[in-house]
């Protein structure tokens, strides 16, 4: 997420704020949001300088558009079936012109990369970068992970 150099990044679905915390320590203004209330107390007491809500992001609404979303830690196998599309559709809606959703998920769990692409699509992000890993190796299909990266043109 670093590479990208955003200003500004959404850590959707931020669990106890692990990704939160050390992009805020490189200097990123960054917000996280998940709807687990207890996930949301630990990452406060963790990262006590970041704003944080408790909040699904499938229906948030922050008022404001950040240079990078992120989804890291398998967010969208953690989604209830079906409400996958509505995930990327929040995560979208809080991009900036020209911003970066970037995702990483396990592969083989019931979520593919095929319809987490349409999901993208529907979205109106344009595909990017695919890794199969966080240090961006080369995506294996056969693999156990992606990393995708989508951009919302502008």
């Amino acid at each position: 997420m670093v590479r990208f150099a955003p200003l500004s990044v959404l850590d959707a679905g931020c669990g106890t704020g692990r990704v939160a915390a050390e992009l805020a320590r490189r200097g990123v203004e960054v917000v996280g949001i998940d709807r687990d209330p207890s996930m949301i107390a630990t990452a406060r007491a963790l990262a006590p300088g970041v704003e944080f809500h408790v909040a699904d992001v499938v229906e948030a609404d922050l008022g404001r558009t950040f240079d990078l979303v992120v989804m890291a830690g398998n967010v969208p196998l953690f989604t209830p079936e079906g409400t996958q599309a509505d995930l990327v559709a929040g995560c979208a809606r809080h991009l900036a012109p020209g911003g970066r959703l970037v995702a990483g998920f396990q592969l083989g769990r019931g979520y593919t990369v095929d319809r987490y692409d349409l999901h993208c699509r529907a979205a109106h992000l344009e595909p990017e970068a695919r890794w199969s890993t966080w240090d961006g190796d080369r995506f294996d299909p056969a693999g156990g992970y992606v990393v995708s990266v989508h951009r919302l043109p502008g």
